[in-house]
C-alpha cells in the first residue's frame, strides 16, 4: 500500500488539473486585465483591415509599368498607412529578386467553325498561365483527356493545341516534347463548388516569378524551400521546348470539352506577348519601440507578394492586412495612454513569402539574437461559414518549444468560447458573452482550432535551424479559393479579421508587456493546457495498444511509452521558456520549478495509467508483458547527447544548408537513410532537437510524438552522424 501512495498521489493531482481544464461557460479569462482587452477589441476594426484587403486587391489586376521602377502597389499601400498611423521606422528594405515573367498580351480566340473569345488577361489574369512565352500562331484544337503521356502520344499533337483537364504543367511538359504549339487547360480546382474558379498556374518552372522555390506549394502561399537532405538534389528534368497555356473554368472549359469529344474540328488563334522584368524583393518594416531596448522584440510577420504575378486576397493581403491593423491598433492605443508601453518593442515585417523576409531575417542576426518570438498571419480574413473553415492556431514544434503557443490558445479560447450562445446562457440579456462582430460583417461562431505543427509560411523562416525564433502561425483552413482568381476580398469578412486582429494584439502585447507576475500567470497556463496535452497523448498512446497484435505488442508498448515520455519533456521544457520574461527572478524561478514538479507528477501518473493498459492487452493478446528494459542500442543512442555548433547559425537562415550538401557522396553512404527509418520531413525537427540536453534516444522519442510515422534509432543515430560530418553538430 506504501508503494502505491505516490501514484495515487499523482494521479489525484493530475484529475485536479484537468478538472481546472475543462470549460466553465461562465468564466472568460485573458493574460490581460478586462480594461485593456476592451480597449483592444474596441479599437480593433474589421472594416479598416477589409479596406486595405480590398485596396490591394478587391480584384486580379496587371502590374503597372512604373511598379518595375519604383515600389510595388502592395509596399506603396502598406507604408503609406504605416506613416499615416505615425509607426516609427517605417522603411523599406529591398534585396535583389532577379527576374521575373510580366504578362503583355493573352488573347485565345476561335476561328472555326465560329468566331469567339475564349480567353483574355484582360477577362481574368489568371488566364494565361505564368511562363508563357511570345506566340502568334493559328492551330487545331486537340483533346487529351488527362494529360498523359500515352493520351498525348496517340493524339499526335505535332502543330496542334492540346485540351487538357489534368495536370497543367504534366501536360504541357509532355505535349511540347511532341512538338505541340501550346496546351489549353480546364480548371479542375474545386469544380463542383466553383466552376468559375481557376487556379494560379505556371509552365516551365525556370520561368517562375522571382522568390518561388523549389517543393510542393502549402496551405500557406508560396512554394517554400525543400527540407535540409542529407543527399544532394537529383538533377533538374530537361526543360520542354517555350511553348503558352492558357485556362479555362470548369464552366466554359466543359463545353469546348464536349464539342472536341464529339470530333468537331476546331481551330483558334494564340497571341501571347510577355517580357521580363527586374524585381526586387521589398521588405517594409515598422515597429512599436519597447520602454527597455535590452528586454527583447516579439516581430509579427506576413507575406505581402507570393511571387510577382499571383495574387490573393485571403492568400494573403488579409495577414498583411491584418497585422497592419495590430500595428495600428496598439500605436493608437499606446500612444492615447489607454495601454502603457510595453518594454519589449513590437516589430512589424511584411514581404516576399520565404524569399524577401528570409533575406532581411538573414541579413539581420543581431535582432534575431534578442527576438523573443514570431506571430504569423497567413489567410486569416477568410468568411469561415463561406469557406467551410476553421481558424488555426498552429503550434512551434517540441523543437522549438515556447509559451507563444498557450498566450495564443488563450486569446483563440477567450474569442471563441465568448462568441457563442451557450445553453447555459441563453436567458440573460445578452446570450453571447463577449461579441466581438464588425459593424458590415457576419454575426456568426469564431469556429476555431488549436493544432498541432504545420510549415509552408514565413513563421518557417523564424523556426529555422540557423535562425531558432520560436513562431506560430494564425491561418484559416479549409480555403474554398485557395490559390485561385477566386480569392477576392469579397471572401473576407470584417468580423473574421476584426476577431483576428484583436487576439493578435493581445498576444503580442501579453509578451511585449510581460513582468514577473505576468509570466507567473503565463506559466500556470502552461501547466494547465500542458496536463490536458499530456492526455491526449496518453490517449494517443493507449490506442497504439488497442491496435496492436501480438507480433507488433513488444514494439508498440515501447512506442506508446516513448511518446508519453516525450510529451512530458516538451511541456517542462515550454514551461521553462517563460524564465526569460524575468531574467534572474527568483520567485518566477521557484514557481516554475514547482509547477515542473506537478508536470513530472502528471507524467508518471500517465505512465501508471499506461502501464495498466499494457497489462490489460498483453492479457487479451496472451503475450507475456515483459518489463521494460532498454537495448543496448538504446543504450548506446541515450548516452550521446549532441549540441550545435556555431556554425549552425554562422550564416542564419539556412545558411548551415551549403555544409550539409558539401558532405563527400563516399562519406554520407555510411550512414543511409533510405527506407523507412527516418521521414525526409522530420529531419529539420530532428536538427532542432539538437540542443545539449536531449539524447539521441529522448529525440527519436520526441520525433515520435509529433508524427505518424515512426523514425527508427539506427536511423536517428546515422543523421547525427552526417550532422556531425558536416561541422554542425558535436558530442
Amino acid at each position: 500500500m506504501a508503494k502505491r501512495l505516490p501514484v495515487l498521489i499523482a494521479f489525484g493531482l493530475l484529475l485536479a488539473l484537468a478538472a481546472s481544464a475543462q470549460y466553465t461557460p461562465w468564466l472568460y479569462w485573458t493574460f490581460l486585465p478586462k480594461a485593456q482587452m476592451d480597449e483592444i477589441v474596441g479599437e480593433s476594426s474589421g472594416e479598416s483591415a477589409w479596406n486595405t484587403v480590398a485596396e490591394i486587391n478587391a480584384f486580379n489586376r496587371p502590374r503597372f509599368a512604373e511598379e518595375w521602377t519604383g515600389n510595388f502597389f502592395e509596399t506603396q499601400v502598406v507604408v503609406r498607412k504605416l506613416k499615416s498611423y505615425g509607426l516609427e521606422g517605417v522603411e523599406v528594405v529591398p534585396f535583389p529578386g532577379g527576374p521575373a515573367w510580366v504578362p503583355v498580351k493573352g488573347e485565345l480566340w476561335e476561328t472555326k467553325p465560329g468566331r469567339q473569345k475564349l480567353a483574355s488577361i484582360n477577362d481574368l489574369l489568371p488566364m494565361l498561365a505564368s511562363g508563357s512565352a511570345s506566340a502568334d500562331v493559328t492551330a487545331e484544337l486537340v483533346w487529351v483527356g488527362r494529360g498523359t503521356q500515352k493520351e498525348i502520344a496517340e493524339a499526335k499533337v505535332a502543330g496542334k493545341i492540346v485540351v487538357t483537364e489534368g495536370a497543367l504543367m504534366m501536360a504541357y511538359g509532355q505535349a511540347m516534347q511532341q512538338g505541340a504549339l501550346g496546351v489549353v487547360g480546364i480548371a479542375m480546382s474545386r469544380p463542383y463548388f466553383d466552376p468559375l474558379q481557376m487556379p494560379w498556374s505556371g509552365i516551365m518552372s525556370r520561368r517562375r516569378p522571382s522568390g518561388a522555390g523549389p517543393g510542393q506549394p502549402g496551405p500557406g502561399g508560396q512554394t517554400p524551400p525543400p527540407p535540409p537532405a542529407a543527399a544532394p538534389a537529383a538533377a533538374p528534368a530537361p526543360e520542354p521546348p517555350a511553348g503558352f497555356a492558357f485556362q479555362l473554368p470548369v464552366r466554359e472549359g466543359d463545353i469546348l470539352k464536349r464539342r472536341l469529344l464529339a470530333n468537331e474540328k476546331i481551330s483558334v488563334r494564340a497571341q501571347v506577348e510577355s517580357k521580363t522584368e527586374t524585381a526586387d524583393l521589398e521588405n517594409v518594416i515598422a515597429l512599436i519601440r519597447g520602454a527597455d531596448p535590452a528586454a527583447g522584440e516579439i516581430i509579427l510577420s506576413a507575406h505581402l507578394f507570393e511571387g510577382m504575378q499571383k495574387q490573393g486576397a485571403n492568400d494573403n493581403i488579409s495577414g498583411s492586412a491584418t497585422i497592419l491593423e495590430v500595428a495600428r491598433v496598439l500605436n493608437a492605443l499606446i500612444a492615447d495612454g489607454r495601454l502603457p508601453r510595453p518594454k519589449r518593442t513590437i516589430r512589424f515585417i511584411w514581404g516576399p513569402e520565404f524569399s524577401g523576409i528570409g533575406e532581411w531575417v538573414r541579413t539581420h542576426p543581431e535582432i534575431m539574437d534578442r527576438t523573443l518570438c514570431n506571430i504569423n498571419m497567413d489567410m486569416v480574413g477568410e468568411w469561415l461559414s463561406k469557406n467551410k473553415s476553421f481558424f488555426c492556431l498552429m503550434r512551434t514544434t517540441y523543437g522549438n518549444p515556447h509559451y507563444i503557443n498557450d498566450v495564443m490558445e488563450n486569446y483563440y479560447r477567450y474569442v471563441g468560447e465568448g462568441n457563442r450562445e451557450r445553453i447555459q446562457n441563453r436567458s440573460g440579456a445578452e446570450a453571447v458573452p463577449v461579441p466581438i462582430v464588425a459593424p458590415s460583417g457576419a454575426d456568426e461562431p469564431f469556429v476555431y482550432s488549436i493544432e498541432t505543427h504545420y510549415g509552408a509560411s514565413d513563421h518557417e523562416v523564424f523556426n529555422d535551424w540557423g535562425v531558432g525564433v520560436p513562431g506560430i502561425m494564425m491561418i484559416a483552413w479549409p480555403d474554398q479559393w485557395y490559390h485561385t482568381s477566386g480569392d477576392t476580398a469579397d471572401k473576407a469578412d470584417p468580423t473574421q479579421l476584426k476577431r483576428v486582429a484583436a487576439i493578435g494584439a493581445a498576444g503580442a502585447y501579453t509578451v511585449a508587456a510581460a513582468d514577473e507576475a505576468g509570466a507567473a500567470k503565463i506559466a500556470g497556463e502552461v501547466a494547465s493546457n500542458a496536463v490536458r496535452r499530456l492526455g491526449h497523448t496518453l490517449a494517443a498512446a493507449m490506442e497504439t495498444l488497442n491496435a496492436a497484435s501480438a507480433a507488433s505488442f513488444a514494439d508498440d508498448a515501447r512506442y506508446a511509452r516513448g511518446i508519453v515520455e516525450a510529451a512530458v519533456m516538451n511541456e517542462k521544457e515550454t514551461l521553462a521558456t517563460v524564465l526569460e520574461l524575468a531574467p534572474g527572478a527568483t520567485g518566477l524561478a521557484g514557481h516554475v520549478g514547482r509547477l515542473s514538479k506537478a508536470l513530472d507528477a502528471a507524467g508518471a501518473a500517465d505512465l501508471a495509467a499506461l502501464e495498466a493498459q499494457r497489462l490489460s492487452v498483453a492479457g487479451r493478446l496472451g503475450v507475456k508483458p515483459l518489463p521494460f528494459a532498454l537495448t543496448d542500442l538504446e543504450k548506446r543512442a541515450a548516452k550521446i547527447v549532441p549540441r550545435p555548433t556555431a556554425k549552425v547559425r554562422a550564416d542564419g537562415y539556412r545558411g548551415y544548408q551549403k555544409l550539409l550538401q558539401a558532405v563527400p557522396q563516399a562519406d554520407r553512404a555510411k550512414f543511409p537513410l533510405a527506407g523507412k527509418g527516418l521521414a525526409l520531413a522530420s529531419q529539420p525537427e530532428l536538427q532542432l532537437l539538437v540542443n545539449g540536453k536531449h539524447s539521441a534516444l529522448d529525440i527519436q522519442k520526441m520525433l515520435d510524438a509529433q508524427n505518424e510515422r515512426r523514425s527508427t534509432l539506427q536511423a536517428v543515430l546515422n543523421y547525427l552522424e552526417v550532422l556531425k560530418l558536416a561541422g554542425l553538430v558535436e558530442w
